[in-house]
This record gives structure tokens, sequence and C-alpha cells, in this order.
């Protein structure tokens, strides 16, 4: 597309597909895809414990569940960053500016870059007494610092792949936003058990693995940019300055929205930590299969934001919130559905990973009442993308912090005391229900201010 003039193509067009059609089909379409892209990410973290997990050694495995809770916290900037250059380049692909979006997608890799490095380098400064911190001690402490200290570079990696998969979602293409993660996984599903079991050398081979994925999602994120969407735009000081101008304004609020999820999950690593390592192995195995489980749940943000962009910057409010309730109806249906078949299939789950005792009561917890609690998360997550879309990324700010803080710690305290490490996790999800149906009540408020300033419905 580059150096085409946009406002002459059609709305159906691959740059601006999403302001006509089935609304419902284009959220299936984007969250299956999404899915699939982001649960190839989690799949590298599931895939590492399980054989891990298969070493028989408790410290091991807990050691990748506080290592977990860290690497959550910089894969969560990558997640905001992306959602940014996401939503600033569905918006100028909306208004027919080619250009723009390649503008704004330079500067958004860019922002990856310095933004994965800086904060990865600081994490990996601090990491003892960041361990520390999560209720590590001891041999956990030594084995959670170390598989740190090497999975940590490959974060730059996994951030430019998820800001690039971000960019090719905005032009619509899912099939490739998908394959940058699927290639990642595959790298993984390769290199995992030839450096952990061939080489011998376990939790570190499970972490160099780790780097060699997010290797490969980056470079499969960058290439298909290059030769389907016009690649990236020449960089100068006032382009640059405007773009970061713009894209602070999401970036940031977007950050701070994604790391409240990091902040509530080690919140609750410290709070079961007194139970012992069983108790944390069992978090750690669960933790990992929640996002793979339900990736599109977690995939809806960032499928349905481009969709709402689009629609949004072509003054098409009222399909904006069909897009939200839509996404809403497909996600209680993808809920219901995978907590039967965890429910069916709990028991084979926990003998995969050789769950005993504690460890596999928190599995079987999992497989069933809690995975079906996330709806109320994934409610959250919908109207969070119609905050970052519509210039409301504060609101998304607050109400996923105080569904970390607020609705997190009372309630898993106070769980945790009744029913112990089993408690603390119902906690954790008890309080998701009452920030998931509040964040409902403020999108669709923001989506009917958003109406009356919109400008007339092109034709």
């Amino acid at each position: 597309m580059k150096g085409k003039d946009m406002a002459a193509l059609a709305p159906s067009t691959p740059t601006a597909k999403f302001v006509e059609g089935n609304l419902f089909r284009h959220v299936a379409v984007m969250s299956l895809t999404a899915s699939v892209g982001l649960m190839a990410i989690f799949v590298v973290d599931l895939v590492n414990i399980l054989y891990i997990s298969w070493l028989d050694d408790h410290v091991l495995t807990a050691a990748v569940g506080y290592a977990g809770a860290v690497l959550f916290f910089t894969t969560s900037f990558g997640i905001g960053v992306s959602i940014a250059v996401s939503a600033l380049v569905a918006r100028a692909l909306g208004a027919r500016d080619a250009d723009l979006a390649r503008e704004r997608a330079t500067t958004g890799v860019l922002i990856a870059i310095g933004v994965g490095v800086l904060f990865s380098g600081l994490v990996w400064l601090g990491l003892r007494p960041v361990v520390a911190l999560l209720g590590a001690e001891g041999a956990v402490a030594e084995a959670t610092v170390h598989f740190l200290s090497i999975s940590l570079l490959g974060q730059p990696f996994l951030m430019i792949g998820m800001t690039g998969a971000a960019i090719l979602r905005s032009h619509g293409d899912a099939r490739r936003a998908m394959m940058v993660t699927v290639w990642g996984a595959v790298v993984l599903a390769i290199a995992d058990p030839i450096l952990i079991f061939g080489a011998g050398w376990g939790l570190t081979g499970a972490a160099i693995a780790g780097i060699l994925s997010r290797l490969a999602i980056a470079v499969m994120a960058i290439l298909p940019i290059l030769s389907r969407h016009g690649g990236f735009a020449p960089v100068s000081a006032v382009g640059l300055q405007r773009d970061l101008a713009a894209m602070a304004g999401i970036a940031g609020p977007a950050v701070l929205t994604q790391i409240a999820t990091p902040v509530g999950q080690a919140i609750v690593t410290r709070l079961i930590a007194p139970f012992g390592e069983a108790a944390v192995a069992g978090l750690a195995i669960t933790g990992r299969l929640t996002p793979v489980a339900l990736g599109i749940i977690f995939a809806l943000s960032g499928a349905v934001g481009p969709i709402i962009g689009q629609n949004a910057g072509a003054g098409r409010m009222d399909r904006v919130r069909r897009t939200f309730l839509d996404a809403i109806l497909f996600m209680g249906l993808v809920v219901a559905t995978v907590t039967l078949i965890l429910f069916v299939g709990r028991a084979p789950l926990a003998d995969l990973f050789r769950a005993e005792g504690m460890t596999r009561d928190l599995v079987y917890l999992f497989c069933g009442p809690l995975s079906l609690l996330f709806f109320f998360n994934g409610l959250l997550f919908v109207s969070n993308a119609v905050c970052n879309n519509l210039n409301r990324p504060f609101q998304s700010t607050v109400l996923n912090w105080g569904r970390h803080t607020l609705g997190t710690v009372p309630f898993a305290i106070w769980f945790g005391q009744v029913w112990g490490a089993e408690g603390v996790l119902v906690g954790q999800s008890v309080g998701g229900i009452i920030f998931g149906l509040v964040s409902v009540w403020l999108a669709l408020r923001i989506i009917g201010q958003a109406k009356e300033t919109a400008p007339e419905r092109r034709t």
C-alpha cells in the first residue's frame, strides 16, 4: 500500500475491512486467530514447566512459578505497547491514511525495542530482591534467579514480536499475526527437549530454549510487515516526536493497565508461598494453563481493538457498540465450552504434570469453578479494548488496578484463612465478578458518549 492514496479505496479492502460485514464473524475470526498467536506465547511457558515437572523436582517447578510472576511484568509491558500501536495504526487505516499508519508502526517498533531493553535490564539488575519479595527462599530462590538471569535476555525479542503482530492485526492480516507466535512455539517445542534432556542442561536449557523461541517470534513478526504491508517509514525527529506523543497517551495508561495483572499475580504468589513448594508448584501450573486454555479470552482485547478502532475512525459508533456486545456473547460461549472440556479432562491433565497432593488439588480447582469465573475477567478485557480505542485509556487503568488490588487482596486473604491455598485462588476469582460487571457499565457509557460526538457516518 506504500504511496497509494487510500481515500479512493472502498471500506471492504483489507486496509479497512472491519467497517462493513458481519461483526460477530469479525470478532470470532480475529479472536480465534489472535488467540492462537497469543496462546503460542504462553505455550512457551507451559511447555517449559511441563518438561521441568518431568524432572520430578518441586524446587525447580516452584522456581519456574516464581520466575513466571517476574516475566509476566515484562510481557505486560509488551502487551501495553502493542495495544497502543494497534489502536493508532487501526485508526490511521480506518481514516484511509497509509503513510501515517506506516509511521506509527515504525515508532511502535522502536518503542518496543527501547522499552524491552530498558525494562528487562532494570529487572535483571534487581533480581535477588525481587525474587525475595515474592517469598522464594533457599534453593528455590537460587534456582529462580538463575533461570531469570538467562530468560530476561529474550524478553526484548518478545516485545518486538508482540508489537509486530499487533501491526499485522491492525491491517486485518489475522493469519500472519497468528503465525508469528506459532513459529515461536514450534522453535520451543524442538529446542526444549534437546536442551533440557538431550544436552542435560535442565533449567538452563529451558531458559535458553525460551530465548531462541522469542527470537523467532521477533523475526516472523517483522518479515511480513516488510514484504506485505509497506514496511516501515523513515524516521524524522518531528515525526518521531509527534508519534511518541500520540502513543504515550495510550501506551502509558495501557502499560499501567497491563502491569496490574502481574502485580495481582505477584500478590497471589506471595500469599500462597507460606503453604509450601507444592502449593507454589500448583499455582505455577494453573498460572500457565490459564492463558493457554482461555487464550481466546486473553486475545479478545487485542483482537477486538482493531475492529473498534476502524469503525470509530469511520464514525460507525453503532457498529462499535454491536462489536462490544458480540464480543461478550462470543466470550460466554468460549468460557462455557472450555470449562466443560477442562472439567472432563482434569485427571489426565493433572497426571500429565505428575501433580500430587496440594499441587493436584489446585489443578482440579482450576479445571472447574475457577475457569468458569474467568468470564468476569473477560468482561474486563473487552471493556479495556473499548476504553483504549475510544481515547479513554485511564478508565481501563483504574479498573484493572482496582480489580488486582481491592478485587484481589482482601478476598484472597479472607478465603485463604478459611480454605488455605485453595482459598487464595478462590478469593482472587471472586473479586473479579464485581469489577467485571462494573467494566461493562463503564464501556457502554463511553460508547454512548462517543456516539454523541462522532463524525457523520461515511458512505
